[in-house]
């Protein structure tokens, strides 16, 4: 089953095409606010499907293209797109776009969330003849990008370190882009008969701005149906390897995931064991050691009698190590095993974990875009959400101003 996020990139993809061919200085005023709207419509529609609570394929299946049209801001035109991928896998449309240009799209799409947007990619395709990102990268290198009019020695800097940093984090995923994708899994393997506790580990608990894979912990004493369950899902779409107790998958938006089954008395030294970062885990490790006890990912065991002291609890796990909880985004080696020691030395006495900034400790918002421009409500309703639902105390509205036509900016007069 094709998931709401397939749908939401591939739409996204289309409004970077047409921003793509928009930017030719020989476009017509016309021509150009047709582009503009088409712009909008497909990444207003993209936030829509990405946010959806229900899966867009199941609503299609239930009531054809009248159910997707059905959908709020969702017109005729787009539905009958959507249609098209959903049934055949694809968008002709789409690809006659791609056909159109011969930049790698696949590439410079993902560089438009950290500042090289389309038209900066389209001017340099003019000028240089870049096409990939390999060439972008050496351009910039070579000192070819600054000499051109608009452009200068900062914005070359600029577009070399932020490739640069985009080739070195290739394959990881934004936390943001993900985070629903991943909580709407962990709720379902939650649900399932028999299962205790399921959680996603590693890198996403210690909430990291990215994540490479995903890692799913669950507790049950029937890991058959489990495995099976998890390999069914329908944000599946490969099963690499299923064993026993684990599986490996690949998931629709292409990341990889597996699953541990373990049983409710390891639950909490298996959750430990696999949120924490390399270095925490081997100092957690030595503590161990020092005590006297054992530390793997099924529990705590005393060393001399390899008898196993405790394990279904994360809290017990520090705890018989000497230290207080430590919260996963901490778990990085950083000094919060010495913060968390309960014997205190004279020179720690006054140290201790600090507390985590939560969604309580904000207090307004200084940066909210409203639908009269790329938002997608409205400005009251902003205004009563951010009171009403997230408890905040002043916003600031942002739209964006009339230079900027893509997103159909404000004049004086709104």
């Amino acid at each position: 089953m094709i998931n709401n996020a397939a749908i939401s990139m591939v739409l996204r993809q289309i409004a970077y095409l047409i921003e793509l061919e928009e930017s030719q200085d020989n476009d017509t005023n016309k021509n150009k606010s047709n582009a503009v709207f088409k712009i909008r419509a497909y990444r207003r529609t993209a936030d829509v499907i990405e946010n959806l609570s229900s899966n867009v394929e199941e609503i299609y299946n239930k009531w054809k293209l009248k159910g997707l049209t059905e959908i709020p801001s969702i017109g005729k035109a787009i539905a009958s797109k959507m249609e098209e991928y959903i049934t055949t896998g694809k968008i002709e449309y789409f690809e006659e776009l791609k056909k159109r240009t011969s930049i790698n799209v696949d590439e410079f799409y993902h560089l438009e969330g950290i500042g090289i947007g389309p038209r900066t990619v389209k001017t340099l395709h003019e000028r240089l003849g870049i096409k990939n990102l390999s060439e972008l990268e050496k351009a910039a290198k070579e000192g070819k990008i600054h000499i051109l009019p608009g452009f200068s020695y900062k914005k070359e800097e600029s577009i070399l370190r932020k490739t640069q940093s985009f080739k070195k984090g290739r394959g990881r995923y934004l936390l943001g882009d993900i985070y629903p994708l991943v909580k709407q899994i962990e709720v379902r393997l939650s649900n399932l008969r028999g299962v205790k506790k399921a959680i996603a580990v590693g890198s996403f608990r210690r909430m990291k701005e990215t994540v490479g894979d995903i890692d799913y912990l669950v507790s049950s004493d029937t890991p058959e149906i489990v495995m099976d369950y998890f390999a069914s899902m329908p944000e599946v779409d490969e099963v690499i390897g299923k064993g026993h107790s684990k599986t490996f998958v690949k998931l629709n938006n292409g990341m990889d995931a597996d699953l541990l089954v373990v049983p409710k008395e390891s639950f909490g030294s298996a959750l430990q064991y696999f949120t924490g970062n390399k270095e925490h885990g081997v100092a957690l490790r030595k503590i161990a050691i020092s005590r006297g006890l054992r530390l793997n990912e099924w529990g705590v065991y005393d060393s001399n009698t390899d008898t196993m002291v405790s394990g279904s609890k994360e809290e017990e796990v520090y705890d018989i190590l000497g230290l207080e909880w430590i919260p996963p985004e901490m778990r990085e080696n950083n000094g919060e095993i010495k913060l968390a020691k309960k014997e205190r030395t004279n020179d720690s006495n006054n140290l201790k974990l600090p507390d985590l900034i939560n969604y309580n400790d904000l207090k307004g918002d200084l940066q909210v875009h409203s639908n009269d421009t790329d938002g997608m409500i409205s400005i009251r309703d902003i205004a009563l959400a951010a009171k009403e639902k997230f408890g905040l105390g002043y916003i600031a509205i942002t739209d964006h101003t009339k230079n900027l036509a893509l997103t159909h900016g404000l004049d004086e007069a709104g």
